[in-house]
């Protein structure tokens, strides 16, 4: 462990949110650390670049850090990190190096840096004229948001860091906030005798939508209580309150939207929206009207988070100031909420299956944008899952269900790259190594949920006698555990590419059925056109 972590660059070359948490155990100097301003959130929307030009999660986070980053609490512990230092502990691998470039943005942000480096010297002693003001700001912004949510932002790095801002602030233990912040926590621990793992967060909604979509399009009656019971938990899921969304989006729209967790009223995402939209229109209910207008609610809340360039992004809306890539605090790859082709691809597929029509203003622009984004061997980069395989099987997908024609040179590229990554086993497999650097693009253990996405997209040009699909739906039936489950070690999942990934676990089987459902469709197309039906 430790020659990987040397040979990776050791301690000098970790992020600087693991460079602060090592602060506070006293396992890397503060002064080396870069600073989080409170102040951050005193800057107005007049600004060219403010706390709102922050993705949604990287708020989370910032905002109970900064906090943490004025009062420097630290418990020291015995041991030190000296010999993960590959070059010995020197002061010039401490600091962080600035640009070659003399002139550069980043070399001005190092600068910005030393500059709010002597800020908290003067605000240690009680002479920073806008600290007070902002620390307060701080606390009550992360107050407010503690509420109708299972901690702050509902996700491990923001509840974390919400439970030793509160400390720090000097909250005492028995404190409610501090109760309920640590019993948020708790919940997503998983203990053994010898072991700690801890979920990110949980993804109830996301999974549960995913799941009534497989089971409907695999032919269970829309009858079925549990497909009902479903659709009802979604209704009851849906976010009617004005959240952070409003600062990005300026539309008077009422408020709607769905979130990945239980509870998390401040953050509803496009991304579930689409899916739990997509699977309310199949499922059944026994209170259409209640349904049709939580659909069309939550349909309208979000065509209007399309950005600029025609495409959608997962929270907010045109959330791209490349600057904010350049402070020194940003090294978590993930500053911005970037619109993103499956995104795209999967809102298309829902207003395909609506009837919008390809003439509608919304559809070209997001048809345009996903165009820009094919990649030169024809496939498309997938920012929430792993990685050219799904972004390639959504577009598909959201392609086919506009009735697009599939035999367009460009998307027959894109079919023929899916072929061409196909395993001699029959399955396709992609590994995360695949954000760091393409040419392992297509590479990896085959799995059953990238076999179901890349059959997916291959189902979308309906030919059920293609040789690489039937090979495909081949190794999915081959694979399959005798109680109808897939076995899948992978993780297949994305958080912030080149940094965190997540394994979500009902993929191994959601999508596989979701794939031998959409090939028994195809199939059945085939022979009904065959005997002129």
């Amino acid at each position: 462990a430790r020659e990987v972590a040397r040979q990776f660059g050791g301690v000098p070359r970790m992020n600087t949110f693991s460079k602060l948490y090592l602060a506070l155990i006293g396992l890397f100097p503060w002064e080396y650390v870069p600073t989080i301003p409170c102040e951050v959130l005193l800057i107005g929307k007049w600004f060219h670049v403010n706390f709102w030009d922050m993705s949604n999660w990287s708020r989370g986070m910032i905002v109970p850090l900064a906090i943490i980053n004025h009062f420097k609490p630290t418990h020291p512990v015995q041991v030190n990190l000296d010999e993960l230092y590959p070059n010995g502990v020197h002061e010039r691998d401490l600091a962080l190096a600035p640009d070659p470039e003399k002139i550069s943005l980043r070399n001005f942000f190092l600068w910005l840096d030393r500059l709010h480096k002597l800020a908290e010297w003067f605000a240690e002693h009680s002479i920073h004229p806008f600290r007070k003001r902002a620390l307060r700001k701080c606390e009550q912004w992360m107050l407010e948001r503690f509420e109708s949510s299972d901690g702050l932002a509902a996700i491990f790095p923001a509840m974390l860091n919400s439970l030793i801002a509160l400390q720090a602030l000097g909250y005492a233990d028995d404190h409610p906030q501090i109760i309920r912040a640590a019993r948020e926590l708790k919940k997503l621990e998983h203990e053994t005798a010898d072991s700690v793992r801890i979920e990110p967060c949980f993804s109830p909604v996301w999974d549960t939508a995913i799941v009534a979509i497989c089971l409907r399009e695999s032919g269970v009656p829309e009858n079925h209580p549990a497909l009902k019971k479903s659709a009802e938990w979604l209704m009851e899921k849906e976010i009617r309150f004005a959240g952070d969304w409003v600062h990005k989006n300026p539309a008077k729209v009422e408020p709607s939207g769905w979130v990945f967790e239980y509870n998390n009223q401040w953050n509803p995402d496009v991304d579930d929206t689409a899916m739990v939209l997509l699977a309310l229109r199949k499922i059944p209910t026994d209170n259409l009207q209640k349904r049709d207008e939580c659909f069309k609610r939550g349909l309208k809340w979000m065509m209007t988070f399309q950005c600029k360039d025609g495409g959608w992004a997962a929270f907010d809306k045109d959330c791209t100031k490349n600057i904010l890539e350049k402070v020194p605090f940003a090294d978590h790859n993930a500053m911005l909420d970037p619109e993103c082709a499956d995104i795209t691809a999967r809102i298309l597929e829902l207003l395909g299956y609506e009837g919008w029509s390809v003439g509608h203003h919304q559809i070209q622009e997001a048809l345009d944008y996903v165009r820009s984004q094919q990649e030169a061997d024809g496939s498309w980069y997938g920012r929430w899952g792993v990685n050219y395989i799904y972004g390639t099987w959504q577009v598909l997908r959201g392609l086919r269900a506009l009735n697009l024609d599939m035999n367009q040179p460009w998307l027959k590229k894109a079919g023929a790259w899916l072929e061409s990554v196909q395993h001699d086993d029959g399955g396709w497999g992609e590994r995360c190594n695949t954000y760091d650097d393409p040419v392992f693009k297509g590479q990896g253990p085959s799995t059953a949920s990238q076999t179901a996405w890349a059959v997916m997209g291959l189902c979308a040009f309906d030919d059920p006698e293609n040789p690489a699909l039937k090979r495909g739906i081949e190794y999915l039936t081959r694979t399959q555990n005798p109680d109808g489950s897939w076995t899948e070690h992978e993780t297949t999942g994305t958080g912030f590419p080149k940094v965190f990934y997540l394994k979500y676990d009902i993929y191994r089987n959601a999508w596989p059925l979701l794939a031998l459902a959409t090939y028994q469709q195809i199939s059945e197309r085939a022979v009904a056109k065959r005997n002129g039906q």
